[in-house]
C-alpha cells in the first residue's frame, strides 16, 4: 500500500505524518483532535497546553476501549445468533425428515387399508 505524507496542525504546531490512510481522514483526525484541545482548555483556562493534550488523549482513549469492548460483544453476540441458526436449521432438517416418513407411513397404511377393504 501506497503511504502518505500528511502535513497536520495541532495546537498551533505543524507535523508531517506518514501513514497508510488517506490524507483527507488523518486531517479529520487533526482537526477532531484541534478542536477537542481547545475545548477543553476553553472550559479549564488553567490548564496548560499539555494537561489538555493528556486529557483528550484520556479521553480517546477510553472512547476507544468501550468502542472495542462493544464491537467485542456484538461479535459475541452475533457468534451466538448464528450458532442458534445453525441448530435451528438442522432441527428443521430433522423435522422435514420425520414429516416426510410419517407422510411415507401414513400413506403405506391408507394403501394397506384401501386393500383390506377390496
Amino acid at each position: 500500500m501506497e503511504k502518505n505524507k500528511v502535513r497536520i496542525t495541532i495546537g498551533g504546531a505543524s507535523y508531517t505524518i506518514i501513514t497508510d490512510d488517506e490524507p483527507e481522514y488523518v486531517e479529520e483526525l487533526a482537526a477532531l483532535i484541534d478542536s477537542e484541545i481547545k475545548n477543553v482548555s476553553a472550559s479549564s483556562p488553567s490548564l496548560s497546553y499539555s494537561q489538555c493534550a493528556i486529557l483528550v488523549a484520556l479521553d480517546q482513549a477510553d472512547a476507544c476501549k468501550k468502542a472495542t469492548a462493544g464491537a467485542d460483544n456484538l461479535r459475541a453476540q452475533i457468534k451466538d445468533y448464528l450458532e442458534d441458526s445453525a441448530r435451528a436449521r438442522m432441527e428443521v432438517d430433522v423435522a422435514r425428515r420425520e414429516i416426510e416418513r410419517l407422510n411415507r407411513e401414513i400413506s403405506n397404511l391408507r394403501s394397506k387399508i384401501a386393500q383390506s377393504k377390496q
